[in-house]
């Protein structure tokens, strides 16, 4: 493997962890309601554990208020279950076909739990990243140790690692600020 691929293999690595994070942060409820937020609930489908948006409509009512709308009416009941048992902490409501889900009002002690939780998720994006890191200056060395690339082309190597490195840090810092500012606004 040539510095170069190490490189881009090392930068890829890196955005999927971007990613991941974004993912994570979208999960983090601020108040407004978002059909993303019951994406990762999974329903008990005849026996298979499915996504909840592969067995019902899910849509926003208002802002505050989502829509859960079953394919199959028996399912209705396994749905607000399933909800009502995920970590979010919603109460859904039956109503007839439609399961309706009110977004509670969160109070300045659940905003602040819900910040910790953003920079706890950005902590762990900011440790992959620097586990990438780690991972491409070491293949720098075997490469170095296996006289397929000079001491000098390691050492550029490195210092361009470091500086995609602290790229995806700011970023990282950009997210978990932007997510704080979201989440702390009345």
């Amino acid at each position: 493997m040539s510095i170069a691929e190490i490189k881009k293999t090392c930068e890829q690595k890196m955005l999927k962890s971007l990613d991941a994070l974004r993912a994570d942060l979208a999960k983090v409820r601020t108040g407004r309601a978002h059909t993303g937020l019951l994406d990762h609930i999974t329903v008990d489908y005849y026996g298979t554990m499915m996504p909840i948006n592969q067995v019902a409509n899910v849509t926003l009512i208002d802002a505050r208020t989502i829509g859960v709308h079953p394919w199959e009416k028996k399912m209705a009941q396994v749905v607000e279950k399933a909800i009502r048992e995920s970590d979010l902490g919603l109460n859904p409501q039956s109503q007839g076909d439609l399961i309706r889900v009110p977004m509670p009002a969160l109070t300045e002690e659940r905003r602040r739990d819900l910040v910790k939780v953003v920079k706890g998720e950005g902590e762990g994006a900011k440790v992959a990243v620097r586990n990438l890191r780690r991972d491409a200056n070491q293949q720098f060395k075997d490469l170095v140790k296996a006289k397929d690339a000079s001491e000098d082309d390691e050492r550029r190597a490195q210092d361009e690692i470091q500086k995609t490195t602290d790229r995806f840090i700011a970023e990282v810092d950009k997210l978990i600020a932007q997510k704080e500012a979201e989440i702390m606004a009345v």
